[in-house]
């Protein structure tokens, strides 16, 4: 029998201390799902200006943290736990580097330029948070280019210290798109050696990609679903980096995300007008109405309603659904889109609002209320994303019996079975081509079988209810993957 971990997962936001995207929910559930299977885990984050320390426990004596350069940086440390567990979070308190408004930007949506800083910072603090601690991980796990310096460290700054020098490191890719490039100045602040800027490690365009650095170093690399671990090989979505990724290929592994179905469930939501399960359905009709009224339409049983929530960026398919929006609204549907992101989108999906009152609205924001108000009283849900690592709303969507409407791509692949209707068997609706006729003629499909084949769309609503896809499953998985890469690691240093 295996014994238990220890395992180090750094991140740069957790659920629920600070969230802009899925990456904060893998980070907030997964250690979770390991500490259930009997291992130790330590997450490790930053105490950005919106976490009220006063709420936190305070740890005792700074944290001195190097960093080249700029010298040795001293922090602050604070803890908490992640909720309904005993897996503790630890904050890295350091005003200059986290003392903002935003996460990576500011108010106006602009990077903020030292990152990099940043980022090394947090990637080097957990590091000697671990010798503060005690705490000897066998896995050292980072997540997406902030805390892509980690598997590089472990192998350079870090490769002969007695807490480090037998782990493994795994490296979890949410979203290939943003990859933290830098100027090269940035190597003297991670004291990895200029030896590593070469074009098979950090080197790009004559700067630094920390992501790409991470690719090269970590002893397994992961994508939050299977097919994307496929598509980050190929020109489309490989975004410049499908060459390295393929060099590396025999370490890439594709883990589908889990969901909490603790939160997202119908028979239990707190948010919802009424609550119903696959034994009484008649809740979700309730809510339907419930769902029409509080965006001020009109309440039309017999009328598809169609949900989105989601970033309003280019990546969720958003150009497609403004160029295709008023086609849909002469198919007798009604939309309602809850959202925030690019101006010009914001203010295009308002003015059409204006135009079809009765046919459309939109919330320009995000309300967790709202969310699942829309969940639970769409027919539909709409997902047209140009490309999507896993995606959680269509998995949502189908805990609540709103067939999802998806492109075939990255997890909205794996997770959507395509409606046949031959033999009246799927969980959803699937286009291929990110065009505006095919997300159109989907929509169509999705509308005509809701309204004029309801046996087989009840039928899918079954269906889609009963999937399950939870934490356990992928906790699991990457339990496996910890033991391979470890033992694989460890006969390397033996040799």
């Amino acid at each position: 029998m295996n014994k238990p971990l220890n395992i180090l997962f750094t991140a740069s936001e957790v659920v629920p201390f600070a969230k802009t995207g899925g990456l904060a929910d893998v980070a907030g559930a997964l250690p979770k799902a390991l500490a259930k299977l009997g291992h130790n885990v330590v997450v490790v984050m930053p105490r950005y200006y919106s976490i009220d320390k006063s709420k936190l426990e305070h740890v005792p004596g700074p944290l001195g943290v190097p960093m080249g350069a700029m010298g040795e940086l001293w922090a602050g440390v604070y803890k908490d736990t992640l909720p309904g567990s005993d897996v503790p979070v630890y904050f890295i308190d350091f005003e200059q580097f986290y003392g903002r408004s935003g996460l990576y930007a500011d108010e106006g949506g602009f990077s903020y330029p030292d990152n990099d800083n940043r980022f090394v910072f947090l990637s080097k603090a957990a590091f000697q948070l671990c010798k503060k601690l005690e705490f000897r991980p066998d896995i050292i796990h980072a997540h997406d280019w902030h805390t892509a310096a980690q598997p590089v460290l472990k192998n350079t700054r870090f490769a002969f210290d007695d807490y480090f020098k037998d782990a493994a490191s795994v490296l979890t890719i949410h979203n290939l798109q943003h990859q933290g490039q830098f100027f090269k100045g940035v190597m003297d602040v991670m004291e990895v050696g200029w030896e590593h800027f070469n074009p098979h490690e950090l080197e790009a365009m004559d700067g630094v990609n920390i992501l790409k650095g991470g690719i090269a170093h970590a002893d397994a690399v992961t994508t939050v679903s299977r097919r994307y671990a496929h598509e980050i090989r190929t020109p489309e979505f490989g975004f410049g980096l499908e060459g390295h990724i393929n060099a590396h290929g025999h370490k890439l592994y594709g883990i589908l995300n889990g969901v909490d179905y603790d939160e997202w469930s119908p028979d239990i939501d707190p948010f919802i007008a009424k609550r119903y399960d696959l034994d009484d359905m008649s809740g979700k009709a309730v809510c339907k109405a419930d769902m029409q009224e509080r965006f001020n339409l009109p309440v039309w049983d017999d009328v598809p309603l169609i949900g989105f929530v989601g970033r309003f960026a280019e990546q969720k398919g958003i150009g497609l659904i403004a160029g295709a929006i008023e086609g849909l609204l002469h198919l007798n549907v009604q939309i309602v889109m809850l959202g925030t992101g690019e101006k010009w989108a914001e203010g295009f999906f308002s003015e059409i609002a204006g135009r079809y009152p009765d046919r459309f609205a939109c919330y320009i924001g995000y309300s967790n209320e709202l969310a699942h108000v829309i969940e639970a009283g769409s027919d539909l849900f709409l997902m047209p994303s140009l490309f999507e690592p896993c995606g959680l709303n269509q998995i949502y969507s189908l805990r609540y019996g709103t067939l999802p409407i998806v492109r075939a791509t990255g997890g909205l692949d794996d997770t959507i079975q395509n409606y046949d209707p031959a033999t009246k068997s799927g969980n959803g609706f699937k286009f291929d081509w990110a065009t505006h006729d095919a997300l159109y003629h989907t929509v169509k499909w999705a509308a005509d079988t809701y309204r004029y084949d309801r046996d087989a769309y009840e039928i899918m609503q079954r269906t889609a209810m009963q999937a399950r896809f939870d934490w356990e499953s992928a906790a699991k998985k990457y339990e496996d993957l910890y033991y391979h890469t470890l033992y694989a690691r460890r006969v390397e240093n033996l040799r």
